[in-house]
């Protein structure tokens, strides 16, 4: 039992010990977090190295699918849609996947992001898209697989992918002139009934400028759905603090039928109390 007991603590001991050895990895991760335009993109990927290798068309052999990287999946994140060599993308995130070849790179943009490397079932509906990306040489050694952005314009980028003397170019479109054109549009033509309610909800519940708050709801009123039962509840609540109690009871009488055709109970509750209460004095 001794014995037992001493080799129990000695390989729990090993176990506790080399839990805490903490070694590099030979292929690092690298994220990268890029603003192009109004688009958001965040590339993950790792990074291996060349340590004296050839790498393409040895190491990774061409037309051959390739992780692009090392390790678990490479992957791209944008939170707006983009379009590559006229195709569009929606935004979210995609596994990258490439076919090298000596001229050209074939790049796959693949809706499943949990593989550690190449998926083990190979899944054409989950090509979200599919391009070509041109190939050049250049004269310097990257010694480190490399991916970047780069040619940065408000409207487009190049995804860049670099390793050895190889540099393979993607061009990425963006929507940034219909981002911007939608918000100026939309700035310029004020704020909306939303926009108007919020803002009396705001003023009425901190108590704040109840005039303010008065003239931002009669807006959202009349810029709204006038079946807005919710709105014309806070009209009339708002309208009784200012000692409007006509108008209040007018307002609530509205929102009451309105809350009838919509079935809402609680709001029917709420401006029948409102208008008996205010009936009343």
């Amino acid at each position: 039992m001794k014995n037992i007991a001493f080799f129990f603590f000695a390989a729990l001991f090993c176990v506790t010990v080399s839990g805490q050895i903490q070694t590099p990895v030979p292929s690092p991760a690298a994220t990268v977090e890029q603003q192009v335009g109004l688009t958001n993109f965040t590339l993950k990927y790792s990074r291996p190295a060349m340590r004296g290798r050839t790498i393409f068309g040895d190491l990774v052999p061409y037309g051959q699918k390739w992780r692009t990287g090392a390790n678990n999946n490479t992957t791209i994140a944008f939170d707006t849609k983009v379009t590559i060599a006229g195709k569009e993308l929606t935004k979210g995130t995609y596994a990258i996947y490439t076919i090298p070849d000596e001229n050209e790179w074939e790049v796959i943009f693949y809706t499943d992001t949990n593989n550690w490397g190449l998926p083990q079932n190979w899944d054409e509906t989950k090509v979200a898209l599919k391009t070509t990306a041109k190939v050049q040489e250049v004269p310097i050694e990257v010694e480190n697989f490399t991916i970047m952005f780069d040619h940065l314009q408000n409207d487009s980028a190049q995804l860049i992918f670099a390793w050895g003397n190889t540099v393979a170019n993607l061009k990425v479109d963006l929507p940034t002139d219909e981002i911007a054109m939608k918000s100026i549009d939309k700035v310029m033509k004020g704020p909306s009934a939303g926009d108007y309610f919020a803002a009396a909800v705001y003023f009425h519940d901190e108590e704040k400028d109840l005039q303010k708050a008065y003239e931002w709801i009669t807006k959202a009123v009349e810029m709204g759905d006038p079946a807005a039962y919710w709105v014309l509840r806070r009209k009339s609540l708002i309208e009784a603090d200012l000692g409007k109690k006509e108008e209040a009871i007018a307002t609530a009488r509205k929102s009451l039928a309105a809350a009838e055709k919509a079935g809402n109970q609680d709001y029917v509750k709420m401006n029948k109390e409102s208008i008996e209460e205010w009936e009343g004095n």
